[in-house]
């Protein structure tokens, strides 16, 4: 195929356009190197030089202050599920997590394994269809830290301001979600995500870590899952994932050269909000499953009146270039993922789309 479809995936997600044609450029051999970035050593100043001037944009991007790391490892989120509590649950032993989905309940199984986990919040009896108020939290003042994830990309949730714990850290899954708006780093103890919905291809996650917390870590923990051993060794202690980390550094610039996160954050805000309109404008037909002070901006969840529709509509999207609208199979319905490189002209395109196959077949 020639011309690109829509992607909807909720990841491996799309990827900014600019940056698949400068990497499919540059791909047989960059620039002054003579070789592909798949091919050249770990160990090089060509690839160190990519890696430091990846970390540069990223504090620049996220304006991230001088007494955090940033970290990239392999692994994925569901290995930061176990990471995360058994580099900063000791010595307290105990942590705070709150529940708003899926990902954020395999986090709390995983920390189980390590120490007492603290259910400070779930609204899994709705169905995840909202995130906790703030007085909801039963927060212990003593736990090592408190979790919880950002966007819920299987119920289509998010939160729009931090959960305020205190003197306790706080760290987040920010997989789905991440740079898609302005952040204030200070808040955290500890940010994590897999790159492959809005950062760049499967294959790195991302953390940002306070540099205090750093000293939690046991010494008997296993090298490889010890946050020290990346921070010390600028990530490269063994073989990093090359090429993911080149994407990562291309979609950062490319933030960078199109406002920053205020901007793509407007960009976000009025993809959602047409899609949304929509399904307001529908009476009925088409009914998103958050609600609405919790609608994620990233990953658009919906159903309509029968799953045999639904099934109608996917099809028939997919016939039309619409691509990845099936929703979770956990949850069944259909789901569009607006990342950051998803463009607006799509959402007005797949409006319209709705809006044709609703007057069909009501």
């Amino acid at each position: 195929m020639t011309k690109r479809v829509y992607n909807f995936n909720a990841g491996p997600a799309i990827l900014p356009e600019p940056v698949l044609k400068e990497a499919q450029e540059n791909l047989f051999s960059l620039p002054g190197v003579g070789m592909s970035i798949l091919e050249i050593s770990h160990r090089s100043s060509t690839f160190e030089n990519i890696l430091n001037e990846t970390i540069a944009n990223i504090k620049k991007l996220a304006n991230i202050p001088d007494n955090y790391k940033v970290l990239f490892l392999g692994g994925g989120a569901s290995l930061q599920f176990s990471m995360v509590p058994l580099n900063l649950m000791p010595p307290a032993n105990k942590a705070d997590y709150i529940l708003t989905g899926s990902w954020s309940k395999k986090a709390a199984k995983e920390a189980k394994r390590v120490g007492t986990v603290n259910i400070a919040a779930s609204t899994e009896e709705e169905v995840f269809r909202r995130i906790p108020r703030q007085d909801e939290l039963k927060l212990d003042p003593e736990a090592a830290y408190v979790h919880y994830t950002s966007n819920n990309t299987i119920f289509g949730t998010e939160w729009f301001t931090e959960p305020e714990t205190g003197n306790v850290p706080l760290v987040c899954d920010a997989s789905s979600d991440i740079f898609s708006h302005p952040l204030d780093i200070s808040k955290y103890g500890l940010i994590y995500a897999g790159a492959q919905k809005n950062l760049g291809p499967a294959g790195v996650t991302f953390v940002i870590i306070r540099e205090d917390l750093l000293a939690r870590s046991p010494e008997t923990l296993h090298t490889m899952l010890n946050y020290k051993t990346y921070a010390d060794n600028n990530s490269l202690y063994n073989t990093p994932p090359v090429f993911p980390i080149y994407m990562v550094g291309l979609v950062v610039k490319w933030l960078l050269a199109n406002g920053g996160l205020p901007a793509i954050e407007q960009k976000n805000i009025e993809k959602a909000g047409l899609l949304y309109q929509a399904f307001e404008n529908s009476s009925g037909f088409y009914r998103g499953h958050a609600e609405t002070n919790s609608r994620s901006r990233m990953n658009i969840s919906f159903r309509l009146p029968e799953e045999e529709l639904e099934k109608k509509l996917v099809k028939e999207a997919t016939e039309a270039g619409f691509i990845g609208l099936k929703g979770h199979r956990s949850v069944g319905g259909l789901r569009a993922s607006l990342y950051n490189a998803f463009p607006l002209q799509g959402v007005k395109d797949l409006v319209t789309f709705l809006q044709d196959f609703q007057t069909k077949n009501s």
